[in-house]
């Protein structure tokens, strides 16, 4: 073969071992994709400070605590209350602690007699105890004295054993009268605190509307229904764009 053909036949050799080589690369080394966009919510940036006071409770007035009802604020918050103790639900502090929902418990001394460790297990896990008298009669047109009984009685129960005074009060049924706020305010409470909404039987039952709204004060029990009612607080208190928090730093 001429010396000229040879030569060619080498150059044409390395040409295609060139090309081979670059389609090899094009075909191993791929261009990498983009990293998906994070679906992950963005952390808050200004946390609900917990235990810091807001707003002040409203003065005692002529010897009587203020009634209350809701809280009236702009901000985006819930309050949620669980009364009596009759039942004690094992999942409750649990739930109260894993929740970060702060309630306060508005509990009759009758109920936590024998449950002194329960309750304060689920003071522990976040709440705030309140008074609701000895053994949850109706007050209204009860005498003046009758009322202190039962309602600086419990105060003193349950600083006895639980190592806590209260310092709010709720009145059993919602029903009170004038004694009743001037008992109040002689057994050392701040404020007397009913309430907007109330959970049974897994679902929110509304007062007015279809939806909570900033400043409402939810009532709970004490029931064997616990978990599903707390669930029903939780979920509504979400789809409402509300943040559960502690009631006390509104009546600081």
């Amino acid at each position: 073969m001429p010396r000229r053909a040879v030569a060619a036949a080498f150059a044409l050799v390395a040409l295609l071992s060139a090309c081979t080589s670059r389609i090899e690369a094009a075909v191993l080394t791929p261009e990498p994709l983009p990293a998906p966009a994070s679906t992950a919510a963005p952390a808050p940036t200004t946390p609900y400070p917990f235990g810091q006071v807001q707003r002040q409770a409203p003065p005692v007035t002529d010897g009587k605590v203020p009634q209350l009802n809701r809280i009236d604020i702009a901000e985006p918050y819930v309050f949620l209350t669980i009364d009596d103790g009759a039942i004690p639900h094992p999942d409750a502090p649990s739930l109260i602690r894993e929740s970060g929902a702060h309630p306060v418990l508005f509990l009759n001394a009758r109920y936590v007699r024998g449950h002194e460790d329960y309750f304060r297990e689920v003071l522990a896990a976040g709440a705030t105890l309140g008074d609701h008298t000895i053994d949850h009669p109706d007050l209204r047109g009860k005498p003046l004295a009758y009322q202190e009984q039962q309602i600086c009685g419990d105060a003193d129960e349950l600083q006895r054993m639980l190592g806590v005074r209260p310092v709010y009060f709720r009145p059993p049924f919602g029903s009170f009268d004038q004694n009743t706020l001037k008992a109040a305010a002689n057994c050392g409470m701040r404020a007397s605190v009913l309430w907007t909404e109330s959970v049974n039987d897994g679902r929110v039952d509304f007062q007015t509307g279809k939806h909570l709204r900033a400043g409402d004060v939810v009532l709970m029990h004490f029931r064997k229904t616990f978990p599903e009612d707390f669930a029903a607080f939780l979920r509504q208190s979400k789809e409402d764009g509300l943040t559960p928090v502690p009631l006390p730093d509104f009546l600081g």
